[in-house]
């Protein structure tokens, strides 16, 4: 996994609406960018719809939420409309990018292994950079972890990317 202080992989991809979304557009602006296994099952759900409840944290700090997973554009469009979903789900069905942040990996289920996503979330800075990683997070409680891995970022001075810092957003 893809650890604090690295340089977040840059990738486009498809969203709900099978348009390209590109990581490096959002440059000037934090990014929450998460993998999860698949769209409408439990614990996607719960990951997701905790994402929406706290939409309006992530955008007073001007932050984009990001989900990404194998299900198709379309198959997340009926995600997010079955589930009133406010949040940008993109489209990996070739599990690049799951690669590229080294959450595709081995798992076992009943004995058999397989390979898969590992529920997984970034914390990017608006430079890019990778402030916070975690691996194996609970969906119920990663987007009040990441929205307070936000909160600590933004009140801390010289952080780029934080009030009071010397870059841009000073």
């Amino acid at each position: 996994m893809l650890e604090a202080g690295t340089i977040a992989p840059d990738f486009t991809l498809e969203d709900q609406d099978g348009q390209p979304v590109t990581l490096s557009s959002f440059r000037g602006r934090p990014v929450i960018l998460y993998f999860y296994p698949k769209d409408n099952t439990s614990g996607c759900t719960t990951q997701a719809q905790g994402y929406t409840e706290l939409k309006p944290g992530f955008d007073a700090k001007d932050a984009v939420v990001i989900g990404i997973s194998k299900d198709s554009p379309a198959s997340h469009r009926r995600f997010i409309d079955k589930q009133g979903l406010d949040l940008i789900l993109l489209s990996d069905p070739d599990h690049k990018v799951n690669e590229l942040y080294d959450v595709w990996k081995e798992k076992s289920m009943y004995g058999k292994k397989y390979f898969g996503t590992v529920r997984s979330s970034f914390l990017i800075s608006p430079e890019g950079v990778i402030l916070k990683s975690g691996e194996k997070v609970k969906p119920k409680l990663d987007p009040e972890t990441m929205l307070k891995a936000l909160d600590a970022l933004q009140d801390t001075p010289g952080v780029p990317g934080a009030a009071g810092s010397d870059g841009d957003n000073a």
